[in-house]
């Protein structure tokens, strides 16, 4: 009978002495799921892919990968996954084919079958035609894509990124989310971690929102957006120096019912909250575009002004009151 969710953790904690870097989660990964932890450098992710990984031991609560006990059957369950870290773990002296190969080895599968599983991971990972390359000449996108492709020799059940694209160019994270979605559809359960927002809206079929080694909020991208903001967002600069003053000034003018001067109501606005950034002002409203209206026949005149969907960011912003990426 197959096992219901693929990860399943319960009061997971994790304590290096008085600091607590995981704080008692709970959370749930179903089979061929695309699952994501979303939050700040420092926030726990990579603990807790540690502890999915069964390379560090939990202080408390209870976890299950594929059915298992990460503890109790490390070496099972480690069998099990592919795992893609943060850095690079290539061997630079080996060419391209020779690291799938030797890392193949290294799970004894055999070395007739290893060859052919290694033309058809080149081949998923666009890497063919640097088969006899050396690790050393290729490009950080080129790392990436044969970190995953080697990470893939085993045919795991679960695939854990950690920071998958951190320090690529778009060009080199839009091939690589494009070889992650070929791997979602044909149903690996991918489980990330990530402080880029946009990357967890394109991978994530569900994600959990982490701080402090906590839980913030937990959804799919669409759902957060939608409980945690406005259906759009205004960006206004009036200046480093006015920006305080006039989120004040915006919020009692967006705040106000009265229309006989202003156009649109309040209420038709969906305005809910002004968020003051160092270089502007965020206006978080369900009309954006009516807020601006307003803005300007109120007689302020803003240096630039932007309307824009909600994002991740937004939620973040909302319930931490900082940006992510530290």
């Amino acid at each position: 009978m197959p096992v219901e969710h693929a990860i399943r953790a319960t009061g997971l904690t994790k304590r290096y002495g008085d600091f607590t870097a995981v704080d008692g989660i709970d959370f749930t990964v179903n089979r061929g799921e695309s699952f994501g932890l979303l939050g700040p450098n420092g926030a726990g992710k990579s603990t807790t892919m540690r502890m999915i990984a069964a390379v560090a031991s939990r202080s408390a609560g209870t976890m299950s990968v594929a059915g298992l006990d990460p503890e109790q059957n490390g070496p099972e369950v480690r069998a099990r996954l592919g795992v893609i870290p943060q850095q690079d773990n290539l061997d630079e002296e080996l060419s391209v084919r020779e690291n799938i190969i030797m890392y193949g080895r290294y799970f004894g599968l055999p070395r007739r079958w290893l060859n052919a599983k290694t033309e058809e991971l080149l081949e998923f990972a666009q890497l063919s035609h640097k088969a006899t390359a050396r690790v050393e000449d290729l490009s950080g996108g080129m790392k990436r894509r044969l970190t995953i492709a080697r990470a893939l020799v085993n045919e795991p059940e679960i695939l854990l990124l950690d920071e998958p694209t951190t320090g690529l160019d778009p060009q080199a994270r839009h091939i690589l989310w494009d070889r992650l979605f070929r791997l979602r559809e044909s149903g690996t359960t991918l489980v990330l971690t990530t402080h880029h927002m946009d990357e967890a809206e394109q991978l994530c079929e569900r994600l959990i929102v982490v701080d402090e080694g906590r839980i913030m909020a937990e959804g799919s991208p669409a759902g957060l957006i939608r409980d945690h903001s406005t259906r759009e967002v205004l960006e206004l600069r009036f200046g480093m120096d006015r920006n305080q003053e006039q989120a004040q000034q915006l919020t009692t003018l967006l705040s106000s019912a009265d229309t006989s001067s202003h156009g649109a109501a309040a209420g038709d606005l969906g305005f809910s909250h002004v968020e003051v950034l160092p270089d502007r002002l965020l206006v978080y409203a369900g009309s954006a575009e009516s807020a601006l209206e307003r803005i300007h026949a109120s007689g302020l005149r803003p240096m630039t002004s932007l309307v824009r969907r909600s994002s991740l960011e937004d939620v973040f912003l909302r319930l931490t009151g900082r940006t992510l990426v530290d």
